[in-house]
């Protein structure tokens, strides 16, 4: 096992209870992630651990803390708390690792392990690589003198609900301000209603029930449709819309109309680069983010870096480059000066704050720029395939290319967690721009065999 076979774009994801998301692989996951952390053979090494509200997160929660403890790391479960949560506790804890039990958006059949280095910061490809090395070979046990130890920590999240209070300036609150909180019956459940009542907010919570089964399904940020009816029929002024472990968010104005990432970024890139908090005047975003987004930065003086899809990747250049602001389209917002990695709570209070600060309402806020028009199709392949290599698919993908070329592009991908080969476009003609990936599509699915996915 060389490389990073088990490891996606975002830790370890599956279906539970089907390779790779099994307790015994979490167990030996553990084990080897134990034995990283832990080479110089002492005692004092220690990792925290948290998850969302799926059915089975207690069961990889008690196998990483098996094969962890088999190696003589000290486990600090959190319990159920944003994946957010997790990077600044991390740091806080002084822990080695901080590992996080989430797939994140996906529905409640999958789960996920996410790994987080002593500062708080996702690993990179290269750690992850030398953990699945260690995976691949016999991991020596600690001796039973030094078996490492387990415990609760009952007052973990509401550390983070303090923390995340002080992002928001001093000495503003939300009063007078009715705001709909969707959890997707997710991580964010307790604190993120918690928090907007705490600094003022008149609050109606959505997806707070969480019972293991019900995470995003029809809510949160992959669904906002009940959290907009919500906005609309309690008469609110912001929808927040959070992902199953929270470092996600979309944005509902008064209206009820839905700004995604890329809009948020816009505001927030906009507002800290007036107030000469924008580093070096540059936004990360990825390959995804829209060229609407581009465009309207280029217009303020705002330059736009652009990186692979995932907010680790994101995260990494943000680090490289000395940039503190950055994210996906997804509605992953990263802001170094805060966080290690994205936060839905933590962008939702930063968007209020720009109501609070500008006495705007959302719907002023939210749509910076218009989109320019996106396409995107999936096509699945047969796992040991790679249709893009084939000839013919190149020449379609080149011919498409060429036809966009000045007036719009063209992103293909494989998907970092399952076999999907990813077809997206912009254009601003719109009839060109469906002929475009109809033909690329066309051809990736000859030569894949299998029929085309919706986007």
């Amino acid at each position: 096992m060389s490389g990073r076979t088990i490891f996606g774009t975002d830790g370890v994801r599956g279906r539970a209870n089907s390779y790779p998301m099994t307790a015994g692989m979490a167990l030996k996951l553990g084990a080897a992630a134990g034995r990283y952390f832990r080479r110089d053979g002492t005692d004092k090494h220690r990792v925290v651990i948290g998850k969302d509200t799926r059915r089975s997160g207690y069961m990889l929660e008690n196998a990483l803390t098996a094969g962890l403890t088999s190696t003589g790391m000290n486990v600090l479960l959190l319990g159920p708390v944003p994946t957010p949560a997790v990077g600044f506790l991390t740091r806080s804890m002084r822990a080695d690792l901080g590992i996080m039990i989430s797939a994140s958006h996906n529905p409640h059949h999958d789960n996920g392990i996410k790994f987080f280095g002593p500062e708080g910061f996702k690993l990179s490809d290269e750690a992850e690589a030398e953990i699945e090395a260690i995976l691949a070979r016999e991991i020596d046990p600690a001796q039973p003198e030094n078996i490492g130890s387990a415990r609760r920590i009952d007052d973990g999240l509401w550390r983070y609900a303090e923390f995340a209070k002080t992002t928001f300036p001093a000495g503003r609150r939300l009063d007078g301000l009715k705001v709909v909180v969707d959890c997707a019956n997710g991580a964010a459940y307790k604190v993120a209603p918690e928090v907007l009542w705490e600094l003022g907010a008149e609050v109606v919570p959505l997806g707070v029930k969480p019972n293991g089964l019900n995470i995003n399904d029809k809510c949160g940020s992959t669904h906002p449709e009940a959290a907009a009816a919500a906005v609309v029929a309690h008469g609110a002024h912001l929808g927040i819309c959070l992902d199953g472990d929270a470092d996600r968010v979309m944005i509902i104005d008064e209206t009820g109309t839905v700004a995604d990432g890329d809009q948020i970024m816009a505001l927030f890139a906009e507002r800290w680069a007036k107030a000469g908090r924008l580093q070096a005047g540059t936004l990360v975003a990825t390959v995804m983010s829209n060229l609407g987004l581009e465009k309207h930065l280029a217009g303020h003086g705002i330059r736009l870096e652009r990186t692979a899809v995932g907010d680790r990747y994101v995260v990494e250049a943000m680090r490289r480059g000395g940039w503190n602001l950055g994210g996906e389209q997804s509605g992953h917002i990263v802001m170094t000066d805060f966080c290690t990695t994205g936060d839905g709570l933590l962008a939702g209070l930063q968007f209020l704050a720009a109501m609070v600060e500008s006495g705007q309402p959302a719907s002023a806020l939210a749509q910076r720029f218009d989109r320019v028009p996106q396409l995107l199709q999936n096509v699945r392949y047969a796992a040991g395939t790679d249709p893009l290599a084939l000839p013919p698919v190149a020449s379609a993908i080149a011919e498409a290319e060429a036809r966009l070329a000045g007036c719009g592009r063209l992103l293909i991908r494989k998907s970092g967690t399952e076999p999907l080969i990813r077809v997206m476009a912009e254009c601003e003609d719109e009839a060109l721009l469906a002929e475009v990936v109809a033909a690329v599509v066309a051809a990736v699915t000859r030569a894949a065999g299998t029929p085309v996915e919706a986007g």
